[in-house]
């Protein structure tokens, strides 16, 4: 694990952890003290940063391998150059679609599923609510009422569904949202 502040050189502590993983520094190495990036997973936060650390990563194979004597060393870069390409370096989202991707039926999931953007998340976020608000107007509940009456404005409940969401959304930010509610 790396944690320190922006431009403190993280990436570049990460590049060479990882060269020293996966590139032996003399012909004389046992293949046991090394590994295979793609044997690797490096977990960023950004799309950027994994990106960055790719190609910072294939930036220090092909400099190692324009100062490369050895041909098994040099052998064992070209290997570690094509793995690279397959390597675990991406975020945690990406990260988790790929094992859910690769194994969907475990999940007991639709292989076609798919991840929605903001927008997509956020109508279908509305609807709920929407039909959630709908159930409990026809129901005449007093408490409901009494809580509308409370957190919505005289123009309408927009005031009111806009406490719900912003509760919900601070609320997913806990590792058990039901349970902070």
């Amino acid at each position: 694990l790396v944690a320190a502040a922006a431009g403190s050189g993280k990436t570049a502590v990460l590049v060479e952890r990882i060269i020293g993983r996966i590139i032996p520094e003399d012909e004389n190495f046992e293949e046991k003290d090394y590994t295979d990036i793609d044997r690797l997973m490096v977990v960023t936060f950004t799309n950027a940063a994994a990106l960055e650390l790719r190609e910072r990563i294939d930036k220090a194979i092909d400099k190692r391998l324009e100062n490369c004597s050895s041909k098994r060393v040099s052998e064992r870069l070209h290997r570690q150059k094509s793995l690279l390409s397959k390597s675990f370096i991406m975020t945690i989202d990406a990260f988790c679609l790929t094992v859910v991707k690769q194994n969907f039926v475990q999940c007991g999931i639709d292989p076609a599923f798919a991840i929605g953007d903001k927008n997509e998340l956020d109508i279908l976020e509305k609807d709920v609510l929407d039909e959630i608000l709908e159930r409990h107007y026809s129901d005449k509940n007093p408490a409901f009422h009494r809580l509308v009456e409370t957190y919505a404005d005289k123009t309408g409940d927009s005031s009111f569904v806009q406490t719900i969401m912003n509760i919900y959304n601070f609320a997913q930010n806990d590792a058990m949202p039901e349970a902070w509610i």
